[in-house]
């Protein structure tokens, strides 16, 4: 069996045991992905990674699907945190003035391509994540 298909058997459903996402499913994973820029907004930069956090410990227990979509989004939000932390520390040496921006704006790109994966039922994988919540 083709790697690419036993990854996507994997993330069937645990309520229908069904292979697809259901309408419902495919809204919470984007809900996880897009969920993190409102938090950011709200939370002043800080709660990127309350929405996923919460549709992680609630939805993820019903599906596999919005589980998967949730853990990436919330990796990436620490990815993205850390990567804000050390643009913080380089405002000394000036590059940080740059580096900020940039880290904002492919964040924001990488969620919305990610959300919009999920709202098509794919599973999206953030090209650069640090995997630490399994």
């Amino acid at each position: 069996m083709d790697p690419s298909q036993r990854e996507e058997q994997q993330f069937g459903t645990f309520i229908t045991g069904s292979p697809t996402a259901t309408s419902d499913e495919k809204t919470m994973g984007m809900l996880a992905h897009l969920g993190s820029i409102a938090g950011v907004v709200v939370g002043a930069g800080f709660l990127g990674w309350a929405v996923p956090l919460f549709l992680m410990l609630t939805k993820g227990k019903e599906s596999s699907f919005v589980r998967a979509h949730a853990v990436e989004s919330l990796n990436f939000q620490i990815t993205t945190f850390i990567a804000m932390a050390i643009s913080a520390v380089l405002m000394c040496a000036v590059i940080g003035f740059v580096l900020a921006p940039l880290v904002a704006i492919v964040s924001i790109i990488f969620t919305v391509i990610a959300g919009l994966k999920a709202n098509d039922g794919e599973l999206y994988r953030y090209p650069v994540n640090i995997r630490l919540v399994k």
